[in-house]
Formats: C-alpha cells, sequence, structure tokens
C-alpha cells in the first residue's frame, strides 16, 4: 500500500518493487528511512496540534485575521485582469477567502478551486465564482459542479504549518507537491496561514516543493 506522505510515492518504480520496504530491496539507507520516520510522526504530532490550536481561536478573531490575509494576497498578486486564480474552500479553521475570490472577479480575473480527482494524483483546477453550483468531495469539501478545467496564474494554497523557507506542512496527502511537480510551468504560489503556525522548520524532504511565499495576518515570509 503506498503512503501518501511518504516520498517513495512520488516516483514511479518498475514491476513491484515499490510494494518491498526500500531496505530490503536494496535502494535506501536504513537510516535514512529512520529519520524519515521520526519526521513523519512529528509532522503527524505537529499537524494535530496546529489544527487544534487554530480551531480553539474565535471565529471574530480568525475572521478578522483572514480579512487582513486577503488584503495582502490580493496586493501581492497585483493586476489580476485576464489572470487565473486558484484559492480554496475553507475547512477546519482556515483563513476564508471567499470574498477576495469575488475581488478578483471584480477586477477583471477569473477564479478557480482545485479539485482532488484521485488519491495519488496531481490536483486539477477547475474555474468556478460564486453563486455557481457545487458538489461535494474528498472530506466534504465543496468544488465545482461543472467541470472547466483550467490551468492558474495564481496558486494560492492554505498550509497547516511553515517555516522561515516558506515549506508547507499540509494535511500529509501530498496532493500540492505532487500538483507542482506535475505542472510543465509554474504558478505564483502563495500560502496563506495564521502567524502562530509558523516552526522553526517542517524537516523538508526531497519531494517537498517550497511556496514563493507565505502570507499571514502579521506579514509575509518570502524565501
Amino acid at each position: 500500500m503506498i503512503d501518501d506522505d511518504d516520498p517513495r510515492s512520488f516516483a514511479s518504480p518498475a514491476c513491484f518493487l515499490h510494494e518491498i520496504d526500500p531496505v530490503y530491496a536494496g535502494l535506501a539507507d536504513p537510516r535514512d528511512m529512520t529519520a524519515w520516520a521520526n519526521i513523519k510522526r512529528w509532522r503527524t504530532s505537529e499537524r494535530q496540534r496546529l489544527i487544534a490550536e487554530r480551531l480553539a481561536v474565535p471565529v471574530e478573531v480568525r475572521t478578522a485575521a483572514g480579512e487582513a490575509i486577503a488584503a495582502r494576497v490580493l496586493a501581492e498578486i497585483g493586476d489580476v485582469e485576464g489572470r487565473v486564480v486558484s484559492a480554496y474552500w475553507p475547512f477546519r479553521g482556515e483563513p476564508d477567502l471567499r470574498s477576495l475570490m469575488q475581488e478578483v472577479m471584480r477586477r477583471g480575473g477569473r477564479t478557480a478551486l482545485p479539485v482532488v480527482v484521485e488519491k495519488g494524483l496531481p490536483l486539477e483546477f477547475h474555474l468556478w465564482q460564486a453563486g455557481q453550483p457545487l458538489t461535494r468531495g474528498v472530506w466534504g469539501i465543496p468544488f465545482p459542479a461543472e467541470k472547466r478545467s483550467c490551468i492558474p496564474d495564481v496558486v494560492i494554497a492554505p498550509v497547516v504549518g511553515f517555516d522561515h523557507g516558506c515549506y508547507r506542512l499540509g494535511y500529509g496527502g501530498g496532493f500540492f507537491d505532487r500538483t507542482l511537480a506535475a505542472m510543465q510551468a509554474r504558478p505564483k504560489v502563495i500560502g496563506v496561514s495564521y502567524s502562530a503556525a509558523k516552526l522553526s522548520t517542517i524537516h523538508p524532504q526531497k519531494h517537498d516543493i517550497p511556496m514563493d511565499l507565505v502570507v499571514t495576518e502579521a506579514g509575509t515570509a518570502r524565501r
């Protein structure tokens, strides 16, 4: 079984070697795999802690922070006319940027939402704007009912945690890194988070792809 939080799942090994322990197959140093196992456990613990902490923040405080984040993100994007900006549907206390999407449309841009196609595959992006129908997907997160695939110029990605290198701690599914790795032309990638979610490091691995910047209610971090 392939683990989406395991760097091995990003490769396409021949035959059935992906089902064999890489140490047994002679493909990895046991010390490297032990180190990754420790990091993976740490990430799981930090992910749980950070999500619990942000959910404990009063809604009105999160709302105010989300508004500040939206204003900073719009300033970072600049002119949106004719450009596609992919945001996201807020989930588990994430900053709510739906008003930002409406502002992008008002300024002449187009907006999109990411769609989980299947476990182990990159995300797709489909055009969507306020008022258009949605349907429920993985984890009950809404996505556009009408499939209108697009390639975004800007991707706004929520983060559970982040570090000074703009590396992202997500939910462990690997979708974000897999998607960026598969895109022929990299879009501008903006992470959004609350300032309290900053970590000294997420212990980035070879499969982790940093964002261009991370915007919080308190300021902007750049790599």
